[in-house]
């Protein structure tokens, strides 16, 4: 956090004079903090001169990861206090990725513990866990990539909630939306868009796929779900997305050929830490959510019925009803 601070101050300042200043260190302490930073990344932030410093190309892409990791640790920081305050109740605080897991168990939540429950969403999964792992959440849902599976410490626990494919997100006016699954060679030319994010696998999984089709994929745009959204619905590019992508106009949800990227969808909460009884209704509320989202996707259930290895939605749904929590270690082998 301390060297975000100083190249968002360096940034800002536009010099590491300024900068030194407004921190309150000597500026050969930040050009040494700097300088180490740079070294640890493999290249230089800023261009330096007499008049001043100008982010370089690498420095701009730290600076994008510092502006949005800063303001979220200061609401943390908030919340902690708030969390820890003197005759404060205990609050219920929830996270989760964009998803089918994000506001469907808020509800349940929020029925059975009234105003006492807070979500957090982040569009990364590394984070999420680190929040979970430090006592920062009770509990997070979280989506990763078997095929590049999310490494998580052994003081968490977790529950998979459903393994399911990855489909394509393409333009539904377009040759790419009017075959029943899109074969990966098919979108060679196509221009991607991709989350910023990186953590939870799926950049390598679409490199993976990519070459097993002969072709490298072209990313054109980062952004999050909702800029892809638009991006994709505009007829300008293609992404990857969820079984269970909500209906979106201009976009059409299709398989992909061969299911070459699954999608894992899993709770986790830190070990020793939350009652067994809220656990087990923590599973339920996940499950109930993940089976609701299965219900409204009709590309997702037209694949199940032709693809019974994993389940039509009625056996989905009673495979999920009877499961329990899968109370073991984050580092085990998933179960799905």
């Amino acid at each position: 956090m301390r060297h975000l601070q100083a190249i968002q101050a360096i940034a800002e300042a536009g010099s590491l004079t300024r900068a030194a200043a407004s921190l309150g260190v000597s500026q050969p302490s930040l050009t040494g903090q700097l300088q180490r930073l740079e070294k640890r990344l493999g290249g230089r932030l800023f261009l330096r001169d007499r008049q001043g410093a100008v982010p370089t190309p690498l420095g701009e892409l730290v600076l994008s990861k510092a502006r949005q990791v800063l303001p979220a640790m200061e609401e943390l920081e908030h919340e902690t206090a708030r969390y820890t305050a003197e005759g404060v109740e205990r609050m219920l605080r929830y996270g989760s990725v964009p998803g089918p897991l994000m506001a469907g168990p808020l509800q349940h939540l929020s029925a059975c513990h009234g105003d006492r429950v807070t979500l957090r969403t982040e569009s990364s999964a590394r984070l999420l866990a680190d929040l979970v792992a430090q006592g920062h959440l009770e509990f997070a849902s979280i989506l990763d990539h078997p095929e590049h599976p999310l490494r998580l410490g052994a003081e968490l626990r977790r529950h998979v909630v459903a393994v399911e494919p990855a489909f394509a997100l393409v333009p539904a006016r377009g040759p790419l939306a009017e075959p029943a699954e899109v074969e990966p060679s098919a979108l060679a030319g196509a221009s991607w868009v991709m989350p910023p994010l990186p953590d939870n696998g799926l950049r390598a999984c679409l490199a993976a796929m990519s070459a097993r089709a002969g072709f490298t994929p072209r990313v054109v745009h980062e952004t999050d779900a909702s800029g892809a959204r638009d991006l994709i619905g505009e007829g300008g590019c293609v992404g990857i997305g969820q079984a269970t992508f909500r209906a979106t106009t201009g976009i059409a949800v299709r398989p992909l050929a061969g299911c070459p990227v699954t999608v894992r969808h899993t709770l986790i909460w830190l070990a020793g830490r939350q009652p067994a009884d809220l656990v087990r209704q923590m599973v339920s509320f996940v499950d109930d959510a993940y089976v609701a989202a299965v219900a409204r996707s009709p590309a997702y259930l037209d694949w199940l019925d032709d693809h019974p290895g994993f389940g039509g939605a009625e056996g989905l749904r009673t495979a999920l009803s009877l499961r329990g929590p899968a109370e073991e270690s984050a580092t085990g082998r998933f179960r799905h």
